[in-house]
């Protein structure tokens, strides 16, 4: 039987404790478990919990945690990605496959061509909803650490605050990444559905970014993370 595992966004420890509402509702209300049902819980410090439930009602749910054990190691690669801001489903989708494949950290980029501008309290809501993306692959995949989300930023923003040892912007006349030697830390910069422009491009360079293709065909905004953080663990991480 699948060990059912969850995200606490609180710090954990041995012993017994109340988990938070949304937790406890979606635990005791949609997944009907009961006392006695065994679980496994992490709070993004990389540990482990494995326990069991002792109370389940409506709105509330206890549980004791009996042994503690070290989570997925991340990846040797620490991977910065600027997903160009895209409409909702496949802003989604990007963030949870990132969230899979070993994104560090993710920041959705306003650039020239984006078709989605976010402000106040709608950027809020969706910040939230993006970590909890994350969250729910982090808690599917097996990984112990919850990816830092930033919220949108502009894209001359974000490329001035790039410190990695490696910085690559994709681009369709570029070299591969194979031509690259293995990186410590590495920024990825991709773009909106419709793409970085020509002067977008530049500007990346002028900020230390090297164009890289990752193949002959053009890729969708959401396809185009999959496959380069695929490719960069393969190369570079723990693929």
């Amino acid at each position: 039987m699948r060990l059912s595992r969850f995200f606490i966004d609180a710090p954990l420890s041995l012993g017994e404790h109340d988990l938070p509402e949304a937790q406890a509702h979606y635990i005791g209300r949609v997944l009907r478990m009961a006392p006695g049902d065994a679980v496994q819980l992490f709070d993004g410090s990389g540990q482990e919990y494995l326990g069991e439930l002792l109370e389940v009602g409506k709105k509330s749910v206890r549980v004791t945690l009996a042994q503690a054990l070290p989570g997925q190691a991340e990846s040797p690669l620490h991977v910065h990605l600027g997903q160009g801001l895209s409409r909702g489903e496949r802003m989604d989708w990007a963030i949870q496959k990132a969230t899979e494949l070993g994104a560090s950290v993710i920041t959705p980029i306003v650039s020239e061509r984006c078709e989605v501008r976010l402000k106040d309290e709608r950027a809020d809501k969706r910040l939230a909803h993006w970590r909890q993306v994350a969250i729910s692959a982090c808690e599917q995949c097996g990984r112990s650490t919850v990816p830092t989300i930033h919220s949108p930023v502009l894209l001359a923003d974000w490329l001035k605050a790039r410190d990695e040892a490696l910085k690559l912007v994709l681009h369709p006349v570029a070299e591969p990444l194979t031509s690259h030697a293995r990186p410590a830390s590495l920024a990825f910069l991709i773009g909106p559905e419709g793409g970085l422009s020509e002067v977008e491009v530049e500007q990346a360079k002028a900020a230390g970014f090297h164009a890289a293709r990752l193949g002959p065909r053009v890729l969708r905004t959401e396809t185009a993370p999959v496959v380069a953080l695929a490719v960069a663990q393969q190369l570079w991480g723990d693929f």
